[in-house]
């Protein structure tokens, strides 16, 4: 094999597991055969029928069941999580102060379970031993998240809880707030995870199992291989697609981005390239609907806006995304002259729809149930079953007895880290709540945008909102996008809505916490730390930062949509009409058509610096939702398109070498 081809190789599972252990935290566990293997696998399948019962049928009270399930996770993640990376390769092997600290956890947690009504009725007047309790399950939880997360979410949490002490709270009060209320680790966002969030991690695993991901490649290679530049195309389709069920911009990146990145390579784009368009494409896909990213389940519980519906006004947001991105990969192929792939090796779209499309089936069900009125976790279990049931349709999808082991054991491990991030980011909130700094750093914040320069000039809200989308990308460097949303939601949003109070512009609530979200997930792609882009990165053997610099680039959609959406509520389709609807989508996709050529500099041949700007101009006014910006916006989209056939044509008559 030449170096090119060693360059361009699919990389094995092996090798893909790997990378993903590289750059994604929760991936680097223990590795167990034989009858230890078997142990974990059993603790691992109990919970997920815990999950499943007292979903279904359980009647626990509330802080008993949250507390089951943390507890059960403590144990279990200390099982799986060393305490550095050198012991992964120890195959059975936990160190003996592992067993301590996974029973320890696991005895705070159920302590609580065992005492529910005795804590409950001592309320704040708790006890030594409760108190002595409370801190043991804190600082386990804490080194658990280190383990799991990282270690910047505790600097962050750890920062408010001296917050708390510094303002004269005793250890008795931040103790029962933090371990013994809704209101701390056992909170909000626990309680999310724990009913809703648990059970599309499940489905993503059944759904991943049933062999999806690989039937989402061949139909975006059935619907766009051929074209120009396809291999970059089929990544942007696939990783839209493979998004709805994976949680992770990294695990996505790796997953599709074996196959795809190579593919790229060898049609002709830079390494770069390649990977930027594929860590953008995938760190989207927590923004594609119906399913979204985990932190969509929280907005829904922290706005009390129906999760449908919070699913259903991502969808423009979600299309200008990967239409962007499209454009520019379309017109970079153009400008390097590249082919799509061979006719003989595209699978064909109608006989795939045929013979594959069943695996739809479960997305399908969880739409329609939904749609019809049924929770998203009673919705998501009977998606769990139906992807289960499709499977057997034919026999390469069908599960064996130890791939349905399999799909429930990695749904279980998959719900250890969002869950260990939701535990820490409660105790912000616990904070937050027991001292009022949120409210403090809101009226700080609102003063700083606030201030008579801002105001005169009407710029307050576009100062909040740069404040709030700074603030979310650097947190999320070291922060998952779950807990960052739960941070900057508990605290910028609010001041985002009321920077737009002040000077007359009402920001809706969902817009607010949807700008939250954006930023917290693109900070996945966004230089220095961009942990989707250096995955990618890895794959292509490309420089990690340009990788970066380019996959921003491409998802710069990403960076404009969410500053138009709080100005013009009109994109997350709230106050909108029939007519309105059509016209917003219509226009802004050729919005994103003209941004995409200004960013490229090519049409059907490069573009000067003026028309580039006009483009830009246009495409910036066409996505703004409003008649005026969109005339405006289509005169200037005309004018450079027409000076630009006109110049070409002049070209090609002068030149045609030059054309």
């Amino acid at each position: 094999m030449s170096q090119t081809d060693d360059d361009n190789h699919v990389l094995s599972e092996e090798e893909t597991e790997e990378l993903i252990e590289k750059f994604d935290r929760e991936s680097r566990i223990r590795h167990f055969t034989g009858i230890p293997g078997v142990i974990i696998k059993c603790l691992l399948t109990l919970f997920a029928a815990y999950v499943f019962w007292v979903t279904l049928i359980g009647n626990l009270p509330e802080q008993v069941r949250r507390c089951v399930f943390l507890g059960s996770l403590v144990f279990i993640g200390y099982l799986l999580y060393p305490a550095h990376k050198s012991i992964i390769k120890r195959v059975n092997y936990i160190p003996w102060y592992d067993f301590i600290l996974a029973a320890a956890g696991a005895a705070c947690f159920f302590y609580y379970v065992f005492n529910f009504q005795a804590i409950i009725n001592k309320a704040v007047l708790i006890g030594r031993l409760d108190i002595a309790v409370g801190i043991t399950g804190i600082l386990i939880l804490a080194e658990l998240c280190r383990r799991v997360v990282g270690i910047p979410i505790l600097v962050v949490a750890a920062g408010f809880v001296t917050f708390a002490f510094a303002n004269g709270y005793s250890m008795r009060r931040v103790v029962h707030q933090l371990f013994y209320t809704t209101d701390g680790v056992i909170g909000t966002p626990i309680q999310v995870c724990s009913t809703f969030i648990v059970i599309f991690i499940f489905l993503a695993s059944f759904l991943e199992k049933s062999g999806i991901a690989k039937f989402f490649i061949d139909i975006a290679n059935s619907v766009a291989g051929f074209t120009s530049g396809g291999p970059a195309k089929v990544a942007v389709i696939a990783s839209a697609l493979e998004g709805m069920i994976s949680g992770s911009s990294v695990a996505n990146t790796v997953g599709s981005g074996s196959v795809t990145i190579p593919m790229m390579k060898k049609t002709g784009y830079k390494p770069e390239f390649a990977a930027a368009v594929e860590a953008a494409a995938s760190t989207g896909g927590q923004i594609v609907p119906p399913i979204l990213g985990a932190a969509a389940f929280l907005m829904a519980e922290f706005t009390g806006i129906p999760y449908l519906v919070i699913a259903a006004s991502a969808i423009l947001p979600a299309m200008l995304y990967f239409t962007g991105i499209f454009f520019v990969v379309h017109f970079e192929a153009k400008k390097l002259g590249l082919k799509g792939l061979p006719k003989e090796s595209i699978p064909r779209f109608l006989p795939l729809l045929l013979k594959r499309g069943y695996l739809f089936l479960p997305i399908i069900v969880l739409v329609v149930l939904m749609g019809i009125g049924f929770t998203p976790a009673y919705a998501a279990c009977y998606g769990v079953l139906s992807a289960f049931a499709v499977s057997f349709f034919r026999k390469d999808t069908r599960f064996s007895p130890a791939g349905f082991v399999e799909a429930v054991t990695n749904g279980s491990k998959n719900t250890i880290g969002v869950a260990i991030a939701c535990a820490v980011a409660g105790t912000i909130i616990g904070i937050v709540s027991l001292t009022g700094i949120g409210q403090l750093l809101i009226g700080k914040l609102t003063d700083i945008v606030n201030n008579p320069f801002l105001v005169a000039t009407g710029t307050s809200l576009l100062a909040a909102l740069i404040i709030t989308m700074l603030t979310c990308l650097i947190i999320g460097m070291g922060i998952p996008t779950t807990a960052n949303y739960v941070i900057m939601a508990t605290i910028t949003a609010p001041m985002v809505m009321r920077a737009g109070a002040e000077i007359g512009i009402t920001v809706p609530l969902l817009a607010a916490h949807m700008f939250v979200f954006y930023f917290g997930i693109l900070a996945d792609i966004t230089p220095p730390v961009a942990l989707a882009a250096y995955a990618g990165a890895a794959i292509a053997k490309s420089n990690p930062l340009l990788t970066a610099v380019t996959a921003t680039r491409l998802a710069i959609a990403a960076f404009i949509v969410p500053f138009i959406f709080v100005f013009s509520p009109e994109m997350l389709f709230i106050g909108t009409t029939p007519l309105s609807f059509v016209q917003i989508i219509i226009t802004s996709i050729v919005g994103m058509f003209n941004i995409a050529i200004g960013l490229e500099g090519f049409m059907l041949r490069k573009l000067g610096a003026p028309l580039r700007i006009l483009a830009v101009a246009a495409g910036l006014m066409l996505i703004n939702p409003d008649i005026i910006t969109d005339l405006t916006g289509l005169a200037l989209s005309a004018m450079v398109v027409v000076i630009h056939v006109i110049t070409y044509r002049k070209d090609r008559h002068r030149s045609p070498e030059k054309a």
